[in-house]
């Protein structure tokens, strides 16, 4: 998937480019920094950070990775929480664009970022999660790139407290065992059964012609038949659905062309997100690909909580699945 949040070591990361949350004198720091010049060859690194001799808050900086598997080191300075009222969230947002911007200059297809400025400098982690995660996907509306935001531990995404709450409150109060899903999953048929019904009564009362052999084309169409026919219904493009779903162009095209093609059950949830469905909707196209939701499985109950709600903001249901170590929404 085009961005995805990972608990990883950032001086392990297999990529073009990591980004460094540095000074502005690109000096030796600690936290990240140092754990970033030290795996790379502090000599060897500082030695052109000298040369470069600074860099301003909210710009952008690149180095060689040295030693690092990384080729380049992408250093930014991000801004020091003050009260929020000193413009620290443009500057934040910049540091963001400013190292997607350059490492798109040198051309690179990927890119690690840690969560800037939310150590030392004090922004909050629900703030500083945010600014990364909107000005990485106004990135990747524009442009093609893999994009890492890399934390160490679930406590950079649990300060967002009233939203992990409610989830936490959902999931209490609909998640349960798999022997107790008996009754819940014939709920789930009889949705299926319904729907057949209808479209059983609309075709023995026939509407306009037309209208019957649309209905009746639908009852057989395969799922890529069915998401593109929602893609036009819904007034998106193809490059806004997969974009908005953070699924690769290169999947959606292979869903696109190959109508027996049965996606991964994160990627179909991406694409009924990304078109805005509704519960029944969803299920509905779920269906196509042979899935359903569950109330054994918190993954489902996440999901459902959201589409309930009609919060369909697939990178905030992605930062909550990640703490509570789900699989994330795209592919």
């Amino acid at each position: 998937m085009p961005y995805q949040i990972v608990r990883q070591d950032i001086t392990r990361m297999k990529v073009d480019a990591i980004v460094n949350p540095a000074n502005s004198a690109l000096q030796m720091d600690g936290g990240v920094s140092a754990a970033i010049l030290s795996a790379a060859g502090s000599d060897q690194l500082q030695t052109e950070c000298d040369r470069i001799g600074g860099c301003q808050v909210g710009q952008a900086v690149i180095t060689g990775g040295y030693e690092l598997p990384a080729k380049y080191v992408i250093h930014t300075v991000g801004p020091i929480w003050k009260d929020g009222k000193h413009n620290e969230a443009q500057l934040l947002r910049d540091c963001y664009a400013n190292s997607l911007l350059l490492a798109r200059q040198y051309k690179c297809r990927s890119i690690a970022f840690p969560l800037i400025s939310s150590g030392t400098y004090g922004y909050p982690k629900d703030e500083a999660l945010r600014a990364a995660t909107t000005a990485i996907t106004d990135f990747l509306l524009e442009y093609d790139m893999t994009v890492y935001l890399v934390v160490f531990d679930k406590a950079a995404l649990s300060a967002s407290g009233k939203l992990f709450a409610d989830v936490q409150q959902y999931i209490d109060d609909h998640y349960v065992e798999e022997m107790d899903t008996r009754f819940y999953r014939l709920q789930r048929l009889e949705h299926y059964v319904v729907q057949e019904q209808i479209m059983a009564d609309m075709a023995a009362a026939p509407p306009a012609e037309r209208k019957l052999d649309d209905l009746l084309r639908q009852l057989d169409e395969s799922f890529s038949e069915m998401l593109l026919r929602l893609i036009d219904a819904q007034g998106f493009t193809d490059v806004q659905t997969y974009k908005r779903a953070n699924i690769d162009r290169k999947l959606f095209s292979k869903i696109r062309s190959n109508k027996g093609y049965k996606p991964s059950k994160p990627t179909v949830i991406a694409l009924a997100i990304a078109l805005e469905l509704n519960l029944d909707q969803m299920l509905d196209l779920m269906g196509k690909a042979g899935y359903t939701l569950s109330p054994s499985l918190k993954f489902d109950v996440i999901v459902e909580y959201f589409v309930k709600n009609g919060d369909y903001d697939l990178y905030k249901i992605n930062d909550v699945l990640f703490f509570y170590d789900q699989s994330l929404l795209g592919a």
